[in-house]
């Protein structure tokens, strides 16, 4: 996962809005480069000059930190781009047990000293929803002081807050924030900040439907404040994206801070050496994906019903195609005939055909899960081709099926003891 803000920024919308903190109870605190910043922490001799996190001549940039942005440097950049832009950048590798371990740190031993109201994001980024502290702490600029003041002191790290009524508000003022400042905005200014903004600075509008709102003669915010909601339905074909962008241009969300978020997708990928065309290569790696993120539902105790495949070409360009199976599963043996058909229908291999080389070259490759259930309380239909199948074992009757997951149980246990990569399922 890459953690580096690409939204845009307004010089001016950084000032003083004004000092009514009433209503404002949504915090968003979002770390400032944090890989980047982190790497810096641990190594003080690389201040102020350019970090790129993401090495190797397959990589992408994870996260830079400002004085590498200053050279065009952005998140998903392939790391060769990088080098060519700031040949005198210092290119360190990911390393996510550090930044995993700093994050729980921060968020156990400091956010959690506020309210336990809080919503993590991501690794370094978290809405607050602070309106049961205020008893104690009086302001909620006053706890954005605090926190900052904490992540910097016990980490060397600076974070951003935004304090608002609602998340997205908050989360637009943490951006214009950047770096490490606190940006209050009251309610009554809210809808007049939100529309000082182009676009993309409203979170969710990307590319194709910030494309789609031009083309209607729509290039900002304000603009988009001045579409009524039919016509707005009319642009988007959507009546939830056309109310979700007819609150935000008005400074509105009515979405509440989320505690806890069930898990919603498990997946493996792994970039290659080289572009492959090579189909036993990416059938390989996909099978790995697929015994991999099977031991992961295990692990955690879910099932799956969706299935995703991704695929990144050698431009950059990424394509996914997804397929809902009929029974959940937990079993790599069930997910990797599903894989391997949407490989096929992506690349437009005919299903009977068997080919040694791909019709295009593969950069990344993976998949994924979602649709998520708990095992416990999922029930798992045995198939027709499972009940006819079905055989004698020690007196038992026992499906393919099972026994390929019981298979799959028995090397969760040897990984358990000997390591990840001590086996591998041969299916």
């Amino acid at each position: 996962m890459l953690h580096m803000s690409t939204a845009p920024r307004i010089a001016a919308a950084k000032r003083d809005w004004g000092h009514d903190e009433r209503g404002c109870t949504v915090l968003h605190i979002d770390m400032d480069a944090f890989f980047a910043s982190l790497e810096i922490a641990r190594h003080p001799e690389l201040a102020n000059r350019p970090v790129i996190v993401g090495t190797g001549n397959r990589a992408v940039v994870s996260a830079a930190n400002y004085e590498a942005r200053t050279y065009g440097i952005n998140s998903a950049m392939p790391a060769s781009r990088a080098h060519q832009l700031c040949p005198n950048g210092v290119f360190l590798p990911v390393d996510h047990h550090y930044y995993s371990r700093v994050s729980r740190e921060i968020f156990g031993g400091i956010f959690s000293q506020v309210t336990d109201r809080i919503e993590q994001v991501s690794v370094d980024e978290c809405y607050m929803d602070v309106a049961g502290a205020l008893l104690e702490w009086r302001s909620p600029t006053r706890i954005g002081a605090w926190l900052r003041e904490q992540v910097r002191a016990r980490y060397h790290i600076t974070c951003s807050v935004g304090v608002a009524s609602n998340k997205l508000v908050a989360k637009m003022a943490s951006t214009n924030a950047k770096p490490d400042g606190l940006l209050l905005i009251p309610v009554a200014r809210q809808a007049e900040f939100v529309q000082m903004m182009p676009l993309r600075g409203i979170p969710g509008i990307g590319p194709s439907l910030e494309r789609r709102l031009n083309e209607h003669g729509v290039d900002s915010v304000r603009a988009l404040a001045q579409i009524d909601l039919p016509l707005l339905e009319t642009m988007t074909n959507s009546r939830a994206t056309a109310q979700r962008l007819h609150d935000a241009a008005r400074g509105l969300d009515s979405r509440e801070i989320v505690t806890h978020t069930p898990e919603k997708s498990i997946g493996a990928e792994h970039t290659f050496e080289h572009d492959v065309t090579d189909a036993a290569e990416v059938c390989a790696l996909l099978r790995r994906c697929c015994d991999d993120v099977a031991s992961t539902l295990r692990r955690k105790g879910f099932v799956a019903r969706t299935v995703t495949v991704k695929l990144r070409f050698p431009d950059l360009s990424v394509t996914t195609k997804s397929l809902t199976i009929e029974q959940p599963t937990d079993a790599a043996s069930a997910l990797l005939p599903v894989t391997f058909r949407l490989l096929r229908a992506m690349l437009g291999i005919a299903a009977d055909a068997a080919p040694t080389r791909l019709p295009r070259a593969i950069r990344l490759a993976g998949m994924s899960v979602s649709s998520l259930a708990e095992r416990t309380k999922t029930v798992v239909q045995p198939t027709i081709d499972d009940m006819l199948a079905e055989s004698g074992v020690d007196g038992h009757t026992s499906s393919t099926q099972t026994r390929l997951r019981g298979a799959e149980e028995t090397l969760d246990a040897i990984r358990s003891r000997f390591g990840a990569d001590s086996a591998r399922l041969g299916i």
